[in-house]
């Protein structure tokens, strides 16, 4: 099929234009006329017209909207369908209001396919880079059973939701990353450029050097003889981790181990687990059936090793076992939750308790964050202690040896 550029108008005489697929341009013509629309002008586009910089740029994958774009966005069609403005009125002025170009271009081609005669949610399904699954299938449950003003509120309360802990860990990272940085290049000009100064002094010991010092020393001459080669032997490692972690494999086994770390590993098991928690509530709030909902959670839970988990559960679902059930083999949720989830299908309130389940989670992501620089601090205060102690052994012990060495000659 060939796109074609047209431009007509409606029963009311209003004048529109946009895009529509056809093996011609007659097959266009009929189907502007079953939707309303008198065509005045069918074209073929010019390819090197359309090929612009914008269409470039999101082709590669850059300038994809953001979290807050797409709250945003949803709380912005939120009021478009509570207050009963026209959907393609609406959509015209998000188009022509949003910042961001990606996503401005996004909506021009939802206007169009929705002009086309297609209905919202099969135009969002196009653009898999900007809103994922798990939104199109809330908007197309929201549209089939005409809550769709009820899926755009909760769209914009789970994302608002996911963004909030996405920012929070971020920002509660950024210390103990900019301190271990720091450490790292202090360590660095150290050995490179000054504990190079005091070799001259340190010969005067001959074979009597301290073992810290002979260390260091050998440290630091090595690095700043050999550092091309150790610089293309980590940048030779990173790359070829950087490759195995994008197979299958390793990045099950990367994303397993980062649920295992010290500290972190179990803020991000939390985070990941509020999120399917929220998104599973949501779903089924939106009247999505079970076994749909999980595999779409499936997809976008970010993390390989939950993903097989969530597969599991769903697979356990399918074979009969309530959720209560299913969770517990899995080993995904700790008792208190497993409890919640068994009260909640027996008063047929799941989607309720699973959003306390992920509101519980939330909370624990939460207290976890406001006390993650006190966790950290001690590991980073005994390794800036460590590094200092190094350097100060090495450095004082041979002055204390030709000081020794100077009073005994005395």
């Amino acid at each position: 099929m060939t796109l074609y550029n047209y431009t007509g108008r409606t029963r009311q005489g209003e004048l529109v234009s946009g895009r529509m697929d056809g093996d011609t341009a007659d097959a266009v013509a009929s189907r502007l006329f079953s939707t309303g629309i008198t065509p005045i002008d069918i074209a073929m586009p010019d390819a090197a017209r359309d090929l612009d910089f914008a269409d470039l740029a999101r082709k590669l994958g850059f300038g994809k909207p953001k979290t807050s774009d797409l709250v945003l966005f949803s709380r912005q069609m939120y009021t478009i369908t509570k207050s009963g403005v026209p959907l393609l009125k609406g959509l015209r002025g998000l188009a022509a209001s949003t910042h961001n170009t990606v996503l401005r271009r996004t909506l021009e081609e939802v206007l169009r396919d929705l002009e086309g005669g297609r209905d919202l949610a099969t135009a969002f399904s196009r653009h898999p880079d900007v809103f994922s699954t798990l939104y199109v299938s809330i908007i197309r449950v929201g549209e089939s059973t005409g809550t769709l003003e009820s899926a755009f509120q909760r769209l914009a309360q789970y994302l608002g939701q996911d963004q909030d802990i996405q920012d929070r860990m971020r920002a509660a990272m950024r210390y103990p990353a900019i301190t271990v940085g720091v450490i790292l290049i202090a360590i660095a000009i150290l050995t490179t450029f000054v504990l190079p100064q005091f070799a001259p002094i340190f010969k005067v010991l001959g074979d009597n050097i301290p073992l810290p010092t002979r260390i260091i020393m050998g440290f630091s001459t090595y690095t700043r003889e050999y550092w091309p080669f150790i610089l293309c032997a980590t940048t030779f490692v990173v790359f070829i981790v950087r490759q195995y972690v994008r197979t299958t494999a390793g990045r099950y086994l990367w994303h397993k181990t980062k649920l295992k770390l010290p500290i972190v590993g179990k803020l991000t098991h939390e985070a990941i687990l509020s999120r399917i928690s929220r998104s599973l509530a949501i779903s089924l709030n939106a009247g999505m059936p079970m076994l749909q909902t999980l595999s779409i959670i499936a997809k976008t839970a970010g993390n390989d090793y939950m993903t097989e988990r969530v597969v599991k559960l769903r697979d356990a679902i399918e074979r009969g076992e309530p959720l209560s059930r299913a969770a517990s083999t899995v080993g995904m949720f700790p008792p208190l939750v497993l409890q919640m989830m068994s009260v909640g299908e027996e008063t047929g309130e799941i989607s309720e308790l699973l959003d306390e389940v992920a509101g519980f989670y939330e909370r624990e992501v939460d207290y976890a964050l406001k006390n993650l620089s006190s966790a950290i601090e001690p590991l980073l205060v005994i390794t800036v202690g460590g590094m200092v102690l190094v350097l100060a052994l090495g450095v004082f012990l041979p002055m204390w040896e030709m000081i020794s060495k100077m009073s005994s000659g005395h």
